[in-house]
């Protein structure tokens, strides 16, 4: 293959083409870098630094040369714009953090360098990862003067999803082989959905949250998004493993080697499928697509099996609770004091905060922060935040007694298809979208989102597998099999 389709290569074929010395590290992080300029009007990355991307590149030949450096050496990929980096800037997408340049690297950043990878730059994203359509970005792409929405590769008057839709984007336009993403409550599975990508949250506490700047502590999760289930089992092998010291919330789990797995057979794989997944509000396009990737995996020698998870619907008040109550404590930190924006003038330290954060946060954010510290005031503590965190438990346990007849729960990712930008102007509309992934976020359970076909439009439909605590490989290799046999995820926008 030619340096000029290197884009066209799945992570794993590149990582052979760069191992067998036919392409070097610098030549395609040149190559896509390229790419990343041709395709700035998708608004996906806001941060490229190519004297360092290239040292990295240089980096990564010499340990290729001396027959070192592992799995992923020389791969080029993309970091979502949450993570902290010592080589790029780190907004999060906020004014508050314009400029802010992080003397350390997170740990999913620096297990990653360690395996030899390339960082091209940071990618776009909500505003604190706080959106489900990447339409509350506050800062300006590379190539433009302001704020931009990132735009879908398919079709570029429709959103990419959210919070991690410049990661999603980057991937389906081949501007990344592979990037990382964060999911809160499905931002790594609604995007892959809407873009017609790969991407998978792990258990939580699985990905180090060090130096991942924080949005709801209790739910925020490091994951890869890739073409292909292969594509994200290789940088998921490298991301996950305890990191004790650092990050409390960190599982004292081992790293393992996802891809092991992968080709195992599904025969007689159990398939739950909840009545609740396919109810009132899933469009017509959607359930056709996700009925038709259920009947492949019938061929494929799985069982379908009927399930339910009753408190589905109770998912979305649950965790637009829970998660607003942590970002208001999460984001009490900035207030121009240490570090981040400042307002230029105040007549003193009350007028400071106050004119800060209102310069700094958006709308979505300060949104969130209002109602976190309403349902943790005293006199509604009680009847918010501590009846939500009741009826978390008995979410997940709805997932227990789900998994006692079955080994995987599948449905769509999304209701709907990517819809237009500017298309769901009201919070509440856009809080419903998330009404499939927000389960699985609440009871801590990874979860992975493939492409399973079109809907109206053209526009790619995304089927969701959820799986018991630690069971990634099983749901890595039960993607895989039905990319093994069908080509969504080969398939790319027109044009690119």
């Amino acid at each position: 293959m030619s340096q000029t389709e290197l884009h066209q290569l799945s992570v794993a074929e590149l990582a052979a083409q760069l191992r067998a010395k036919q392409v070097s590290a610098t030549e395609a992080a040149q190559h896509f870098l390229a790419r990343a300029k041709q395709h700035q009007n998708l608004g996906a990355f806001v941060a490229i630094n190519e004297d360092a991307t290239l040292a990295q590149a240089k980096a990564a030949d010499a340990l290729i040369a001396e027959g070192k450096g592992g799995k992923l050496a020389g791969v080029p990929i993309a970091h979502k714009d949450i993570f902290v980096t010592k080589d790029f800037p780190t907004t999060a997408a906020s004014k508050m953090l314009e400029g802010y340049q992080s003397p350390f690297d997170a740990t999913v950043v620096k297990k990653l360098a360690d395996a030899g990878v390339v960082t091209l730059g940071k990618l776009n994203c909500d505003e604190f990862a706080m959106g489900g359509a990447n339409e509350n970005s506050a800062v300006a792409p590379v190539g433009f003067d302001s704020a931009q929405p990132v735009r879908n590769p398919w079709n570029t008057e429709r959103v990419p999803g959210g919070s991690s839709g410049g990661s999603a984007a980057a991937v389906a336009a081949r501007l990344a082989p592979a990037v990382t993403g964060t999911d809160t409550g499905g931002s790594i599975r609604q995007p892959a959905s809407f873009c017609g990508i790969t991407g998978i949250k792990p258990t939580y506490g699985r990905a180090s949250r060090y130096g991942m700047i924080a949005f709801a502590s209790s739910l925020d999760q490091a994951g890869p998004m890739g073409r292909s289930a292969e594509d994200c089992a290789l940088l998921l092998s490298e991301m996950c493993g305890p990191d004790l010291d650092r990050d409390s919330t960190s599982l004292d789990y081992p790293a393992e080697d996802f891809t092991a797995r992968l080709g195992d057979s599904i025969e007689g794989l159990r398939i739950g499928v909840p009545a609740e997944f396919f109810g009132e509000g899933l469009s017509d396009d959607v359930r056709t697509a996700v009925d038709a990737a259920l009947k492949e995996y019938e061929k494929l020698g799985a069982k379908l099996v009927p399930v339910s998870l009753p408190r589905t619907e109770l998912s979305v008040p649950v965790y637009y609770i829970l998660a607003p109550a942590e970002a208001s404590s999460n984001l009490s930190r900035f207030d121009g004091v240490k570090f981040g924006h400042r307002a230029a003038r105040y007549e003193d330290l009350n007028d400071m905060y106050k004119k800060t954060r209102a310069e700094g946060f958006g709308d979505e954010v300060k949104r969130r922060i209002m109602i976190g510290a309403y349902v943790l005031s005293e006199g509604y503590y009680d009847a918010y935040y501590l009846q939500a965190q009741k009826i978390r438990r008995m979410i997940a346990d709805d997932f227990q007694a789900a998994f006692k007849d079955c080994d995987v729960i599948a449905g769509a990712a999304a209701p709907t298809t990517a819809w237009a930008i500017g298309g769901k102007a009201d919070p509440v509309s856009n809080y419903l979208a998330d009404i499939f992934t927000l389960p699985a976020s609440l009871a801590g359970l990874p979860g992975l989102s493939l492409p399973a076909g079109f809907g109206d439009g053209g526009m790619p439909v995304g089927l969701q597998l959820i799986g018991n605590y630690f069971s990634e490989a099983k749901l890595l290799n039960a993607a895989h099999r039905f990319q093994q046999a069908t080509d969504f995820h080969l398939k790319s926008p027109v044009g690119i």
